[in-house]
């Protein structure tokens, strides 16, 4: 069964390995957990993924796979009488102690449910004799029963009174294929770390404390170092207005995030394409404009560019002088892209549009040439990659 399991998860794209299963396999002949199927699937998830971002496929390729087993006798009431006693000694609150007593015990509740597993052949819905979902019965889905074992997946119809739960999904937000969230942004953007100690010295430096103290005969001699900040620097150029519209909440998180964690973050706006002008607020855009030639004269090479736009317009925009839908621009937006590429040696393009429909934007593909093809989706994948292309 186990070695099924293992292609199921590699068809459900997880890295596991074989020795990892293998350790899976030794914990389980070691008998660390006790024979309960929610235990199994802590250890499974233990033992066979390595990263949080795949927690949530582990979960669903799990699901599909258990599904039901813990309502099979062989396996699910193949539980050794001591350890439910005392699981019910430790666990049950006087109150369902005195549930399980009038049902008869432990035992009687036992071979009640392998009974009712014998004798139902279909799925049943409500009621208070079968196995099924929002009835009354102790054993079952989504049902009422104040001391229910729940048995199978599903929606628990807001009554989340069963002991067992399982399949509960709950880190869809850290499977890397996923929108980005701002606590996903502020993961991925850590990986652009320049640590460097700058400014007032107001953080104790206990090493060198311990040392100049050793020195002074033991006499406490404190030492003070600046806090470490991440020296990284970072100008954000933000597309705004037309179809970014769709993208306002995600890039507002992308740049709350990049706030929280950049020191150094310089910021403008510009439309579809950067042109010979930029701006820092949107409302006055038109009154506003820093030249994009003085940008390039205030920030030194070793500043990181993000671009961040859908890249989505027509091919004129970026071609042809007068491209701009705004004013007329006396060079073409990719003599400016190159121009910024070629200043800022690490740079790259943040695209919220889904990757899969980059190659039906032609705009996307000349931007992407233009670039080196450094663009990437808006993802915790594509931020990752992106900002490993920034830190090298």
């Amino acid at each position: 069964m186990l070695i099924d399991f293992f292609y199921a998860l590699r068809d459900a794209k997880l890295p596991v390995s074989v020795k990892e299963l293998l350790t899976l396999v030794e914990a389980l002949r070691e008998r660390v957990i006790a024979p309960s199927l929610d235990e199994f699937y802590y250890l499974a998830r233990m033992t066979l993924v390595k990263d949080e971002q795949y927690f949530d496929r582990f979960d669903a390729a799990f699901g599909a796979w258990f599904r039901g087993v813990e309502a099979r006798s062989d396996l699910a009431l193949d539980v050794p009488g001591e350890w439910l006693e005392q699981r019910m000694a430790r666990d049950f609150t006087p109150e369902q102690k005195a549930q399980v007593e009038a049902l008869g015990g432990l035992d009687k509740l036992m071979e009640r449910l392998r009974q009712l597993l014998d004798e139902q052949k279909e799925r049943h819905e409500g009621g208070s004799r079968w196995i099924g979902t929002g009835g009354t019965s102790p054993f079952g889905n989504g049902g009422y029963n104040p001391e229910g074992m729940r048995i199978g997946d599903g929606d628990a119809n807001g009554q989340r009174s069963a002991i067992k739960a399982w399949d509960a999904r709950a880190f869809r937000d850290y499977d890397d294929q996923v929108e980005i969230g701002t606590r996903n942004v502020k993961i991925a953007l850590r990986r652009l770390r320049r640590f460097a100690r700058e400014g007032a010295a107001e953080e104790l430096d206990l090493s060198g404390t311990i040392r100049s103290t050793a020195a002074n005969a033991g006499w406490l001699d404190l030492r003070m170092v600046p806090e470490r900040r991440n020296g990284v620097k970072v100008l954000m150029l933000l597309d705004v207005g037309g179809s970014m519209d769709d993208h306002v909440r995600r890039t507002e998180e992308l740049f709350s995030a990049a706030k929280a964690e950049f020191r150094h973050l310089e910021f403008y706006y510009f439309h579809n394409c950067v042109y010979d002008y930029l701006w820092k607020h949107n409302r006055r855009r038109h009154a506003e404009r820093t030249a994009t030639r003085d940008v390039l004269h205030r920030f030194p090479p070793d500043y990181r560019l993000i671009f961040v736009g859908d890249a989505t317009m027509s091919p004129y925009e970026v071609l042809q002088p007068g491209g701009s839908t705004e004013y007329h621009n006396a060079e073409a937006g990719a003599v400016w892209l190159r121009r910024l590429a070629d200043h800022f040696r690490h740079f790259a393009w943040l695209n919220p549009e889904p990757e899969r429909l980059w190659e039906y934007r032609q705009s996307v593909s000349i931007i992407r040439e233009v670039l080196g093809h450094r663009m990437y989706p808006l993802t915790v994948a594509g931020l990752e990659a992106a900002m490993r292309a920034l830190s090298r």
